[in-house]
């Protein structure tokens, strides 16, 4: 078969999807896949939604294009009601784009223009964490902290600094949960002290990490801890909920787990579903009100930010999520999606830890459970169990360099939250088979 035309996907060996049924993708040999990580974890309602479908379809009757340099649209502005109504405290605007990317290159401008409206402009530092991912452009890039991922572009890369993760399973040792949360805090307040508190603009961070650590849930305090520091140096909290927003983790705001609002939020993935590339940044009135009693506009913007037909899919999933209480079922699958893990692969020799929350669960693969040692990166086992799974009909979301860029190997489950109790069987099933299969070949 010909290599794909399509940059960056190689060898045309991919089966080709052709039609989508519930939690199913189904190729052109009519083969069907059991989608266990919503892709990227983005179908959070499956492949087959009439209500989303029925909305894209209307709004394409009614306009599908008009820039958002001369008009707003109705679908845009319910969309952004929608989202403020159900937002975390003081989140007052929106500004809606195509995807995660996007959002987070976008909270990062912002934020430097908001310094420069309050008349800071010394403050252009940022902070994130090692073991994050923050998107491909290259200001996303420079604030994840994914060694792998940042390698080839590093001399592209505008400085970022990083501080660890919250990361129990490798990096608690024998610290108790406050004492290794503390020490965490600590952390960061030495790295703001070091760079000069004055010029730290913001700290980044995924409340769930999903990508490059597998759903890597923080301790209990861990972002009042951060919250704290950020609010006593003056340093805006940017949290990316890209992946691990819009019902993931078993609230609307994986924030609201932790009980902090931040003062910009980044969403897209789940936000459309799948059906309609979407993403937006949620920002504070805060600092709404300095730009628009200063310089009076956001001097950001892209052809399609706002486009009808993805806010009209935007819209249409979050009725779906909120107003038909899809993600209230989240926590229960989740539990049980859980319980399956736990019975089939709690005990397993290569596996170290299942971990997560709600519907976004990640399992560790070592070579030795009792010293946590990772597999050699040589092997690729992260890949061996992609491809084991697709043979045995189950999309999952495998990865490497789980601990340090390099080293390491998790699975990313992420299945859309109308999965039934059958389903999360045959997916605990198939990924049991697929990863004994990697594991022997």
């Amino acid at each position: 078969m010909a290599d794909s035309a399509v940059l960056g996907r190689g060898p045309s060996r991919l089966p080709t999807a052709v039609s989508g049924d519930g939690c199913w993708l189904i190729d052109a040999d009519g083969r069907r896949y059991l989608d266990g990580s919503g892709g990227a974890a983005v179908s959070c309602l499956g492949h087959s939604d009439a209500h989303v479908r029925a909305a894209v379809h209307a709004q394409l009757d009614k306009v599908a294009f008009a820039h958002t340099g001369f008009f707003t649209t109705d679908a845009a502005e319910r969309l952004a009601a929608k989202l403020i109504e159900t937002a975390p405290p003081g989140i007052t605007r929106v500004y809606p784009l195509t995807g995660g990317s996007e959002a987070v290159e976008a909270a990062l401008k912002l934020a430097r223009q908001y310094f420069l409206e309050v008349s800071q402009p010394q403050r252009a530092k940022i902070v994130a964490r090692r073991q994050s991912y923050h998107g491909n452009t290259l200001g996303a890039l420079a604030a994840g902290g994914n060694a792998w991922r940042r390698e080839k572009y590093a001399p592209l890369l505008v400085e970022c600094h990083h501080v660890s993760p919250c990361y129990p399973y490798r990096e608690q040792g024998d610290d108790s949960d406050t004492a290794y949360v503390q020490r965490l805090a600590d952390e960061l307040e030495t790295k703001f002290q070091e760079l000069g508190p004055d010029t730290v603009m913001a700290f980044v961070a995924e409340p769930v990490v999903g990508a490059t650590a597998g759903a890597l849930a923080p301790l209990p305090g861990y972002f009042m801890a951060i919250r704290q520091i950020c609010d006593r140096h003056g340093v805006l909290l940017i949290l990316d909920e890209v992946m691990c927003g819009m019902g993931r983790t078993g609230t609307l705001f994986a924030c609201e787990q932790d009980g902090v609002a931040p003062d910009i939020v980044t969403i897209a993935k789940g936000l459309g579903a799948g059906y309609a590339p979407i993403g937006a940044m949620l920002l504070s009135d805060r600092i709404h009100r300095a730009i628009a009693d200063g310089s009076g506009s956001f001097q950001h913007g892209h052809t399609y930010h706002g486009h009808p037909l993805a806010a009209a899919a935007g819209l249409a999933v979050l009725e779906r999520l909120v107003d038909d209480g899809l993600v209230a079922c989240v926590n229960r699958r989740g539990e049980r999606l859980m319980e399956a893990l736990n019975a089939r692969l709690g005990q397993h020799p290569h596996v170290g830890d299942i971990r997560g929350r709600g519907l976004f669960r990640g399992i560790e693969l070592v070579a030795d459970r009792e010293t946590k040692t990772p597999f050699d990166p040589a092997r690729k086992l992260h890949a061996q169990v992609k491809k084991a799974a697709m043979a045995e009909g189950l999309i999952c979301y495998p990865a490497g360099g789980t601990v340090d860029g390099v080293h390491g190997d998790h699975i990313l489950l992420a299945p859309p939250f109308i999965i039934s109790d059958d389903e999360i069987d045959m997916l605990a099933d198939r990924l049991t088979r697929a990863i004994d299969t990697a594991l022997a070949a």
